[in-house]
């Protein structure tokens, strides 16, 4: 029998009620396929990826400046919020999943990786932590050091749920291509050694892992350096399915049949309101087919939304989800012809 196609999405969600996120969420995406805990920008600082990963730094403190989130000796008021944020949005899940007669059996959260945190925070002079080798360091090691301690967290919030974590990576094809502006704008930031971000992502899915849970690394299709997050021991990886190109399917290929979890991206921005769930779906199937893969390996394969959902409505966005669970029952159909 071939494998089951899930669905998921990629973790963040309009509007500001994480009450009213966590319910819309777990009502789309119960088991077989994987809810997430929502994470809400719409809420302002400390709700961005930015800010909801420094929170979970150990020993490293940021703050807002100007310029955004910047390296600071002590804790303000944007950390608090940030902290307090997530707290909330913890209980708020703990409460949702606590009254469900069948808790999802699975969760997934996300986390911005450690190379786009990079990317996403400024040390005391203005410029990028990029540029500061020391300060690279510092953050990969905070992060992964808070990860455990995060999970701990989530799992006391959804007991006997198996965790998954997003390592979002959105930044990492400009960071190893070197296209990062400085920020004057000017020019850009020397590209970060690819043999530093394979070590950073180790660092990170190895604190993952030993803490019980799973790790997906996301990133853009465009250069996604693939061989360097599979290369971390990461079980696998999420992209856009629209834009693969050839090798990179073939190299996606190569994943699978080594064991690895693949998260592609299906339906398009838009929702696909004017293309039939039957065209979608063989734009996964067709691939997988010419690459010889088998229709049991089908159960790595998760469906999300390509892209953010935050820039939808709530109505929108639950819309959005029972698309990609009908996308992922129309793949299943084919599969099992």
């Amino acid at each position: 029998m071939a494998g089951q196609v899930t669905a998921t999405a990629l973790g963040d969600w309009p509007g500001t009620d994480p009450l009213e996120a966590a319910k819309a969420i777990r009502g789309e995406l119960g088991s077989p396929h994987l809810p997430f805990l929502a994470e809400l920008p719409a809420r302002g600082v400390g709700s961005d990826p930015v800010g909801r990963a420094a929170s979970l730094l150990v020993d490293l403190h940021a703050d807002v400046q100007p310029h955004g989130w910047r390296l600071v000796d002590r804790p303000g008021q944007d950390a608090q919020r940030a902290a307090s944020a997530l707290a909330t949005d913890l209980n708020v899940l703990a409460d949702v999943a606590g009254a469900e007669e069948r808790p999802a059996e699975g969760l997934a959260v996300r986390v911005l990786g450690p190379v786009s945190l990079m990317a996403g925070l400024y040390v005391h002079s203005g410029e990028r932590t990029l540029v500061d080798a020391g300060a690279r360091r510092d953050i990969a090691q905070s992060l992964a050091a808070g990860l455990p301690a995060f999970l701990e967290r989530v799992r006391r919030a959804v007991p006997g749920a198996a965790l998954t974590v997003q390592l979002d990576e959105p930044d990492a094809a400009r960071v190893l291509a070197g296209l990062v502006p400085t920020m004057s704008g000017y020019r850009t930031l020397r590209a970060l050694p690819r043999s530093e971000a394979r070590s950073v992502w180790t660092e990170a899915v190895e604190a993952i892992q030993g803490a019980g849970a799973e790790a997906i690394v996301a990133l853009p299709a465009w250069e996604a350096p693939l061989a360097d997050a599979l290369a971390s021991g990461a079980d696998g990886v999420a992209l856009p399915l629209t834009d693969l190109s050839i090798p990179q399917w073939e190299e996606l290929a190569g994943a699978v049949e080594a064991g690895r979890r693949l998260w592609l991206g299906a339906l398009p921005a838009d929702g696909a309101p004017s293309t039939r769930t039957g065209e979608l779906a063989e734009r996964l199937v067709r691939p997988w087919r010419q690459l010889g893969l088998p229709f049991e390996a089908l159960d790595a394969v998760r469906l999300t939304p390509a892209g953010s959902l935050a820039a939808c409505t709530p109505q929108e966005a639950t819309a959005r989800l029972a698309r990609v669970v009908k996308l992922a029952d129309a793949v299943n159909q084919i599969a099992l012809g």
